[in-house]
């Protein structure tokens, strides 16, 4: 019998950030390939960070994402800083803590509440989930709004901000300003702690993931601003030695590099942080993540958006704490003299562990620079889930199939660029 071939097109979406298609091939009622091709045109960062001065890389990388700048900039921070033999001052570092909380807020809501939810309410869109579900959508732009005026506060722009620079920030806060700030996050909390109950409310499939962990740890706290690399399968190791372990490799059909670690799948992100860190949560977000039903390690990624929400607790709490805690550092910043050498840096995006390296010449510029972003690190993990999910629900029809199969992507997160749509699904059944 000759094979018959169907087809499944979905057009661009608008709850995933980039431009992609997912190719699934069947062959005689069983899963033959699944590929996620990436198709935007690279956008060559590495490429012409070369040759710049070693002081723009923190500005320069924060364009790559409009959602999390400030990972970007605080990895590069990370990265030239060590390259330079410097260490900045705590109460520095804590203000940096503080301005990345902002970004998880942020990240996390619109995530939780834009992109995810609609998936398990039975919504194409905010559009028709806000119309039957209006206070829920109006709790989510407040906690997003909470995190983007954060960023503004301590940054100076909630997108892209101007005040961060190598060696801490441009200026710094006084203890008294951040009391409209403090008194926004203290309405927030009870936002947050809504949106756990909320979630985890929501009928998830089942799916445990087999892949290994990977996040940063950070000495009895949960891990935002650096760390050290720990895993789920293997000893930790040194930020120095990420390349090391975590190699990236060029696949056909897709322009974003796939990577994997020490050979294998792995996972990157909120299930991989929570999974690694739970004990280290505040005592507010480990009581919101076991009324939600939350076990110490969580491997069902469509769960994962009961972590983001639980993780969006837990910035609004160490916010708080950073704030009470806050009296204004001495000085912005720390100099950062130029130097050669090689430095590396990592941070915790909201999408998950971002490593940057960078070499600097003895002209004081950037020779070589090297990214490795969440997504691209777990592009081998969805897919491998893609296919345990298409390979256990054959019976499903296309669109059924089809609609499943968006809800697996939407899961991860994935940050492919700043774009607005991601997803073109084709079946192919032979």
């Amino acid at each position: 019998m000759t094979p018959v071939a169907r087809t499944l097109s979905v057009g661009p979406l608008t709850r995933v950030e980039g431009e992609g298609a997912l190719h699934v091939t069947l062959n005689n009622g069983a899963l033959d390939s699944v590929e996620l091709n990436i198709y935007e045109p690279p956008r060559f960062f590495e490429a012409f960070l070369r040759g710049r001065a070693y002081t723009e890389p923190p500005d320069l990388t924060a364009r790559v994402c409009g959602i999390c700048p400030v990972a970007y900039q605080v990895s590069a921070c990370n990265a030239i800083e060590d390259a330079c033999g410097v260490q900045v001052d705590e109460d520095l570092v804590a203000l940096r803590r503080l301005l990345y909380c902002g970004e998880w807020i942020n990240s996390h809501a619109l995530h939780i509440y834009l992109l995810h939810a609609p998936d398990f309410l039975g919504y194409s869109d905010i559009v028709g989930m806000a119309r039957n579900h209006a206070a829920a959508v109006e709790r989510g732009l407040s906690l997003k709004k909470a995190g983007n005026q954060l960023i503004e506060f301590v940054g100076g722009r909630a997108i892209h901000p101007i005040n961060v620079r190598l060696g801490g920030f441009y200026s710094v806060p006084t203890r008294l300003e951040f009391r409209p700030i403090a008194e926004q996050l203290r309405r927030a909390l009870d936002n947050a702690l809504a949106t756990v109950e909320w979630v985890s409310g929501f009928e998830f499939p089942d799916l445990e993931l087999e892949h290994e962990f990977l996040a940063l740890s950070a000495s009895g706290r949960y891990p935002i601003e650096n760390g050290t690399i720990a895993r789920s399968a293997g000893p930790p190791f040194s930020v120095a030695d990420f390349t090391n372990h975590v190699v990236e490799s060029q696949v056909p059909y897709s322009t974003a590099l796939h990577a994997t670690l020490d050979g294998g799948r792995h996972l990157t992100g909120p299930l991989a942080r929570y999974s690694l860190n739970s004990s280290a949560l505040s005592p507010i977000a480990a009581q919101a993540a076991a009324r939600a039903g939350l076990s110490a390690e969580c491997r069902n990624p469509f769960r994962s958006i009961i972590v983001r929400a639980v993780e969006v607790v837990y910035a609004i709490e160490e916010a708080l704490r950073i704030i009470d805690e806050y009296q204004r550092p001495s000085r912005p910043f720390v100099d950062v003299p130029a130097r050669a050498g090689v430095g590396h840096g990592v941070s915790e995006a909201p999408r998950g562990l971002l490593y940057h390296r960078y070499r600097i010449d003895e002209d004081g510029l950037v020779s070589a620079a090297t990214i490795i972003p969440p997504t691209s690190q777990n592009q081998a993990a969805i897919e491998a889930d893609l296919g345990r999910i298409v390979s256990d629900n054959l019976s499903l029809d296309d669109a059924a199939l089809t609609a499943l199969c968006e809800k697996v992507i939407r899961s991860y997160d994935p940050c492919i660029s700043c774009s607005t749509h991601f997803l073109t699904l084709t079946v192919q059944r032979g």
